[in-house]
């Protein structure tokens, strides 16, 4: 399973890079969602999978008994996705702005008109 999951990092990243090489500012969005959400499986990659019982104490602050999971990846996870979130509608306006203010999203496009 392990061996999946790290695959599908390694694709999303791979695609998530292809796409931030490309031309149109829309591409380029999408390309930092999908090396986004492949940080986040990332994360979850690296905590190794172990389950066990949620960490939460009992009654009167009792120590649950058994293995217990790792929080601290769900929080990193957690983190990481408003972060992500924020990036993204941070990029969707300045496409946005763009988009208004000179009518394309092609790079090209816009390096030709910064030029003349």
């Amino acid at each position: 399973m392990q061996l999946m999951l790290s695959a599908i990092v390694g694709i999303l990243y791979a695609c998530g890079l292809y796409l931030l090489m490309r031309r149109s500012l829309l591409k380029i969005v999408f390309g930092l969602a999908l090396i986004s959400h492949g940080a986040n499986l990332l994360i979850m990659v690296a905590q190794g999978g172990h389950q066990g019982i949620p960490p939460i104490l009992g009654a009167h602050g009792a120590i649950p008994e058994g293995m217990v999971a790792d929080p601290l990846p769900q929080a990193l996870v957690l983190t990481a996705i408003v972060i992500s979130f924020a990036v993204t509608a941070f990029a969707v306006v300045l496409l946005l702005i763009t988009y208004r203010h000179t009518g394309t999203g092609d790079l090209a496009d816009l390096a030709e008109r910064r030029s003349e």
